[in-house]
């Protein structure tokens, strides 16, 4: 195996940013590098992610718009058929209540407004009353929308497409090789097809992973070059969070360091893909949150689907205190008198 003092960081970024994929031994001496070679390794992620988002964070806003009674036995998830874990349980929002959300979601400057909804696939009554929430979010708000809604098939997505959905978030979670260990219900075929079906109505797709979940390093690995293959658009990396009441409320393999690694790693792989750090951020990257900053240009701002979120305010003082501009929703970076309007308005 290729020895991580034996890397170049900044060759790495030069291949990255030349569109070269990154060798199987390349991508585990990235996440098998020493601690001392840390900050050489996020400056050359660094180096990839400024060329394609310069300094610019995009700030996602997730509403969890139906809790728990889901069928599947994902073993990670809070609210899954299998958890006892102690969650909010409820149907469909009421329309009032998705729009203000979205308000909400506006006046953070939130970029994208996340609708997610717990289950298998949504039935007919709720994938349309989901359309009708997308279309009154649309109609009051210049927001661009990702619709999380479990498995779908073609003529969903393309319905999807009819009413404006910008994006829609499926993520793989694991490799291939690893997805039994956290799910029968349903397979990585199944996840799969579900994001070939969003790419064939058009939509931007959205799709990333879980890391943490007793997962080898070829998983880890793995994960990064499929996604790569079926060139997602956006990769949200989720940190797994032990809740207790799920099968993984033991698991505890994640420091901040190796963090900080896996989203290196997956600038090498994805350089021009928006890498998001989203659940499990604050849990895992604790007082190296801003460090995730440069291999990563985005985030969630608020609560995650069953768990909280660090405060809003704090966010916003991290970027700016880091020297990082938010994203307006027109791409445009929001200057840093404005950022401390906003910081002390939340």
């Amino acid at each position: 195996m290729l020895k991580s003092s034996a890397l170049n960081w900044n060759e790495l970024a030069d291949r990255a940013l030349a569109g070269e994929l990154l060798t199987r031994e390349a991508a585990h001496a990235v996440l098998n590098a020493p601690d001392c070679l840390l900050l050489e390794q996020l400056a050359a992620a660094y180096r990839v992610r400024y060329h394609y988002w310069e300094n610019r964070v995009r700030l996602h806003f997730l509403l969890n718009a139906q809790s728990g009674l889901c069928p599947e036995d994902c073993h990670y998830c809070s609210q899954s058929k299998i958890s006892t874990a102690e969650i909010e349980k409820y149907p469909l929002l009421a329309k009032e209540k998705i729009l203000d959300a979205a308000a909400q979601a506006k006046k953070l400057q939130a970029g994208t407004f996340c609708m997610v909804i717990s289950g298998r696939s949504p039935s007919e009554r709720v994938f349309t009353q989901v359309l009708d929430a997308v279309q009154a979010v649309k109609a009051n708000y210049d927001l661009k929308i990702c619709a999380c809604l479990g498995l779908l098939s073609q003529e969903q997505t393309q319905r999807l497409a009819e009413v404006g959905v910008d994006r829609v978030n499926h993520n793989l979670n694991t490799s291939d090789d690893y997805h039994s260990q956290i799910c029968t219900t349903h397979t990585f075929g199944d996840r799969i097809a579900t994001v070939e079906n969003v790419k064939a109505a058009g939509i931007t797709t959205c799709s990333g992973g879980i890391i943490g979940m007793g997962e080898s390093d070829d998983d880890v690995i793995d994960l990064a070059f499929s996604l790569r293959e079926l060139n997602v658009t956006s990769v949200p990396l989720n940190f797994l969070i032990p809740i207790p009441g799920t099968p993984f409320e033991k698991i505890q393999e994640l420091n901040p360091r190796r963090c900080l690694r896996v989203l290196c790693l997956f600038r090498f792989v994805l350089p021009a893909q928006e890498i998001r750090i989203a659940g499990g951020r604050e849990v895992h990257l604790r007082s190296l949150q801003p460090l995730g900053l440069y291999p990563a240009n985005s985030i969630f701002i608020g609560d995650y689907l069953t768990t909280p979120g660090q405060a809003t305010h704090s966010d916003l003082e991290m970027i700016r205190d880091a020297g990082f501009a938010i994203e307006s929703p027109d791409g445009s970076p929001i200057e840093t008198d404005s950022l401390k309007t906003m910081t002390s308005s939340v």
